[in-house]
């Protein structure tokens, strides 16, 4: 018993050692400019808004512009605390043209991320939006297509793409140590929009099929097909089932609220677990090789099985900067001082493939058939 607790605390340690390498490696480079980044605020309905207040005062940007269309919300958000009267605008391209910033971040419906793209693509400010990308194929493919067209990134933002867990996960994995990959189960979701307690304005187009483009399926289906994509090297998968049901139909009558999405890739499947009826918030998962697993737990811990040793629980070493933060990772990646490789998570062709993703699952529950990917 006493050999096999020394084992285990070798393994964490070599674990722990693993993890700082990669920490000090994936992150070699840092945002170093000390300009602070000209950010513009297109939408103020979405509950992600929080980001940017929390971080307003930070330094490393500042907040030129919010554009508003909804007379109520533009005069009551969370931003009027922070900012001038005179930065809130109800017209986007009046906002852009003379507030001139180099970044825009959408915090409206997912529906709307396609306006905010046209209107910033030919005038070559960068976007980021929230997750996921957009509402149909249609509109991401219109979205890469003006991004490549004007030389500008849209980048889609997930909660997942900082945590320390997910990256020190693909470490282990790129390393092989589990050995062949055969199964990924992902794990996303929360009680319910309206049971932790969403306000009205982002509950109007969350539980919209138009302005979210579904329920679960869209705002936690997304996460796992994000990471299954960048953990596969951006690969497409093959075909996709999925069953989306109404488990709460009084609640959410227009809109799925828990989808199970089976993806079929080569030799690897990935089955999304995305519900708005876990009676619990959670957002983990789970990958399989022939010789072990990897589970990340939580944003910062985690738990490997190598050979039918298990290490325990153990803290992934914290990301540097700016891979830690979605407003540091967005002023490196438009100063330069970062490049946006095809397969990041944050990147349009990893985000168009999320979409493709999404809607085959929607197409596979309506018909009930399988669905292949083009």
């Amino acid at each position: 018993m006493k050999t096999i607790r020394i084992f285990l605390a070798v393994v964490v340690m070599i674990l722990a050692a693993q993890a700082q390498c990669f920490s000090q490696t994936h992150n070699r480079t840092e945002a170093t400019d000390g300009t602070p980044l000209r950010l513009a605020v297109a939408g103020v309905t979405h509950g992600h808004l929080g980001e940017v207040v929390s971080r307003i005062n930070r330094g490393d940007f500042l907040v030129v512009g919010v554009f508003e269309e909804n007379d109520t919300y533009r005069s009551e958000n969370d931003l009027r605390r922070h900012l001038p009267d005179n930065l809130f605008y109800k017209d986007l391209g009046k906002m852009l043209d003379e507030t001139k910033p180099e970044a825009v971040v959408a915090y409206g419906s997912i529906k709307d991320h396609l306006a905010v793209v046209e209107a910033c693509a030919p005038r070559h400010i960068h976007v980021m939006v929230e997750k996921p990308l957009a509402t149909t194929v249609k509109d991401a493919e219109r979205m890469r297509n003006l991004a490549l067209k004007h030389g500008i990134m849209v980048l889609t933002n997930y909660e997942t793409s900082w945590y320390p867990a997910n990256h020190q996960a693909k470490a282990i994995i790129d390393e092989g140590t589990i050995g062949k990959l055969f199964k990924i189960n992902v794990y996303d979701g929360h009680q319910g929009p309206f049971e932790i307690g969403c306000a009205p304005r982002f509950t109007d187009w969350l539980c919209d099929p138009v302005l979210n483009g579904g329920g679960a399926v869209k705002d936690f289906g997304c996460y796992g097909a994000n990471i299954a994509t960048w953990l596969l090297g951006g690969m497409v998968p093959e075909r996709v089932n999925a069953t989306l049901r109404q488990v709460k139909p009084d609640k959410y009558p227009k809109v799925d609220d828990d989808a199970t999405i089976t993806v079929e890739y080569p030799g690897v499947t990935v089955q999304i677990m995305a519900s708005w009826c876990w009676p619990y918030n959670r957002k983990d998962m789970w990958v399989y090789g022939l010789n072990g697993y990897v589970h990340q737990d939580t944003s910062r811990q985690m738990e490997t099985l190598i050979n039918g040793q298990k290490s325990g629980l153990f803290n992934a070493p914290a990301l540097r900067s700016p891979y830690d933060d979605s407003f540091r990772y967005l002023k490196a990646a438009v100063r330069g001082e970062i490049t946006v490789l095809p397969e990041d998570l944050a990147s349009i062709e990893n985000n168009v493939i999320v979409v493709k993703i999404l809607e085959a699952a929607k197409k596979s529950s309506r018909t009930g058939k399988s669905v292949r990917i083009r």
